[in-house]
This record gives C-alpha cells, structure tokens and sequence, in this order.
C-alpha cells in the first residue's frame, strides 16, 4: 500500500504539466474539494460516523493540514519557482532518512542503511541540477512538511483511521487555499472553467493522489511505522519518471534508471534486512525486525 501511495504521489508533478496555466491556488481548492467529497462518501459507505474530536485532536488535524497539505504546496511551488523542480525533488528524496531518524522509536540499523541507499537513489534519479538560496530554504520547508504530514498523523489514526484522517484535512485544506487564492489572484481571477486536459489532470490528482495516496498511506503507516513506511517515499521520482515517459514529457535517461533501482534496492534492505540476535552455543542468527501494529479502524 506504501508504495502504490507514494508511487501516485511521485506522478503528481506529470500530471501538474496538464494544469500548469490553471490559478494555483484555486485549483488546490478545487483539488481538495472534490477529494473530500469522495473521502466523506466513503466514510458514510464504510458506516463510519463523525467523531466528535477533543482539543488535542482539534489541533493536531489543524497543524496537519496546515503542514502537510497546504505549506507544503506553498512551498513545493515557490522553491519550483526560485530553482525549478530538481531542487525540491532531490530535497524531498531525504524523507526516508529524515522519518527514520526522527520516528520516535530507534531505527534498526539496516533501516538507516536502506533509508540512505534510498536517498542515493532519489538524489540520482531526480538530479541535483543548479539551486539557489532561496530555493533551498524553501525545499526545507517541504520536507519537514512532508515529515509531519507522516508524524502529525500518527496520534490521530488509531481512532479516526484512514478515511477520516485523509477527509478532515482535506476538507480542512479548501477554505484555506481559497483564502490564498483571494490574496494572489483575486476573487475574479483563482478560479475559471477549465479545459478538457485540464478537467482531466484535476480528476486524477483529486481521486488518485489525494484520495487514494492519502487513503493507502494512512492505512499503511500506522502498520510498518514511520522509519520503515518512510522508505517507499523514495519511490516518488521514480513516479516522476515514469509519469513523464508515459505522457511524453521526458525519456528516462540513465541516471534515472539507475536512482530507480538503487531506490528499490533501498526498500528491499530497510524491509527485510535482518539484525542478529544471540543463540545457544554463542553463534549469532538472524531475527526478522518486529512490525508492530496498531488498529487503524
């Protein structure tokens, strides 16, 4: 589930290539909107009833919202804007590295070693390209967004679980992206009818990306934990290139390949690298790492 989550994620700047003329903020609204629609319906098809929510969970859902979603766009398209997207796509490959150390429990030692396999990897296959200080400062910004995007959720979903995390942020996120389309475009000019290509982009970042990236993640984190969920964020470039060879926007070069395959290496070492344990007779064997669980309904 991770990675299909995150392998969605990675086609959103492909499929962005389709809206780029639309007033952004207002197509973030629209986004947002039609994505919580569909998560509301599910959750009332699933039988799962709003959940009156305590002040902490109040305001975790807030901060997650306003970090993982709505920062985190802001400043994915400033840095794009200040160093073009190689910049934050190489920044961003540090997730997996940046979850498994800031997880909460201590990383088993072959995650850390995956999770930087993984970084390789994502750095390669997005390429470093020519940056600038503003750029990086904003490309920051987006990763301890999309950090908290992981971590934020965590406390909220054994009670709320998936459907619900993923709709009240969502919803959460329109009247704030109107409110930024207000300030940059004016109320005239954030929103207009939109073209065909157009109307479809929107169709798929609102139902695959958002609805069922945001549906699989949540339903996968709270079952692998941050370190080792973290790992399939590496995944996103590769998305990207695969994005960009089907819609003809880019042919994957060798550099690409490569990344995508150290990336998938990554994964398979952070997943199902052993740590040794002692035995009887002072030889060491292998133990698989303990998953631990926890509900998600």
């Amino acid at each position: 589930m991770a990675s299909v989550a995150m392998f969605m994620v990675g086609t959103l700047a492909g499929v962005s290539d389709l809206i780029n003329e639309f007033p952004v903020y207002g197509g973030q609204a629209v986004r947002y909107a039609v994505g919580a629609l569909v998560l509301l319906a599910m959750a009332r098809l699933l039988g799962q009833r709003f959940v009156r929510l305590g002040l902490r969970e109040t305001v975790l859902l807030v901060l997650l919202t306003l970090t993982g979603l709505v920062l985190f766009n802001v400043a994915v398209i400033e840095s794009t804007r200040h160093a073009g997207p190689a910049l934050a796509g190489t920044v961003l490959g540090t997730v997996p590295l940046a979850l498994a150390l800031v997880g909460g429990r201590r990383p088993a030692p072959h995650v850390l070693v995956g999770a930087s396999v993984v970084v390789a990897g994502a750095t390669i296959a997005t390429g470093l390209g020519t940056g600038n200080l503003p750029g990086l400062l904003w490309s920051l910004v987006a990763l301890a967004c999309e950090v908290s995007f992981s971590l934020l959720a965590l406390p909220l979903l054994p009670r709320l679980g998936a459907v619900r995390v993923s709709a009240y942020t969502t919803a959460l996120a329109v009247p704030l992206f109107l409110t930024l389309g207000l300030v940059t475009d004016g109320a005239a000019g954030m929103l207009r009818t939109p073209t065909v290509a157009e109307g479809l982009g929107f169709a798929y970042l609102s139902i695959a990306v958002t609805v069922g990236a945001f549906f699989l993640w949540y339903t996968a984190l709270p079952r692998l934990g941050p370190a080792r969920a973290g790992l399939f964020a590496g995944l996103i470039p590769v998305g990207a290139i695969v994005t960009g060879a089907v819609l003809g926007l880019a042919t994957p070069t060798p550099a690409d390949l490569v990344g995508a395959g150290l990336v998938i290496t990554g994964i398979v070492i952070g997943l199902y690298g052993r740590r040794p344990r002692p035995a009887a007779g002072g030889e060491s064997v292998e133990e698989p790492e303990v998953i631990h669980r926890q509900p998600v309904g």
